[in-house]
């Protein structure tokens, strides 16, 4: 089943998280964090709107709609269902998604090609790696449904933030709930760290 690409968050409520860092998401709770889902490199981070994949390995055909369907700036999360260790993202889907513009991906499950991907840059998180991987069947798979990855449901439209911390994924209402909270946590922390960088120069 494939739906229309869903309503994203706004530019303007999006463009204040550029600023958080997930670990600031993580003072409030656990809420919304996709344990288990690791960075693929260093030096990441990832802010978009969520466009929602289910993959049943082997087949990975459905990606090619998500694909097509997204946007610059959006953030394909994938569950895959089935086989962990039958990868269904690799060097291929990651320039795909470089011109398409995409701001990462998540992947609950394996990746492939990770020497490749680890030189093209493009934010990518998932469970593992593997040298198996999906083709395509084309007979399965759904885009722009609610899907559920490390026991998070994730909607179409969701923003998915990340780093080399890890992944949270927030609907709207709490983005715009939490978001005072999360910029005056920012803020002390800065005021924080500086106070420190001081007096540990002074020492030095």
């Amino acid at each position: 089943m494939i739906a229309p690409r869903q309503p994203p968050t706004s530019a303007a409520l999006l463009e204040h998280y550029r600023g958080i860092a997930p670990s600031t998401l993580g003072h409030f709770g656990d809420e919304g964090y996709l344990r288990g889902i690791r960075p693929l490199f260093d030096g990441l981070r990832m802010l978009g709107n969520v466009v929602t994949v289910k993959v049943f390995a082997p087949d990975g055909a459905i990606l090619r709609d998500a694909l097509l369907l997204s946007e610059p700036g959006d953030v394909l999360v994938i569950q895959c269902v089935g086989d962990q260790e039958c990868a269904c993202w690799g060097e291929l889907r990651t320039l795909a998604g470089l011109i398409k513009g995409l701001a990462g991906v998540v992947v609950e499950g394996a990746v492939t090609d990770v020497a490749a991907l680890r030189e093209h840059r493009l934010p990518v998180f998932s469970r593992g790696v593997s040298a198996y991987t999906t083709r395509g069947i084309g007979q399965h798979g759904e885009v722009n449904q609610p899907i559920e990855v490390a026991g998070v449901r994730v909607n179409p439209g969701d923003i998915a933030i990340g780093d080399d911390d890890g992944v949270f994924i927030l609907d709207g209402q709490r983005a715009e709930a939490l978001l005072p909270q999360l910029l005056a946590n920012e803020e002390l922390d800065r005021e924080r760290r500086a106070a420190f960088l001081q007096r540990l120069a002074s020492i030095g």
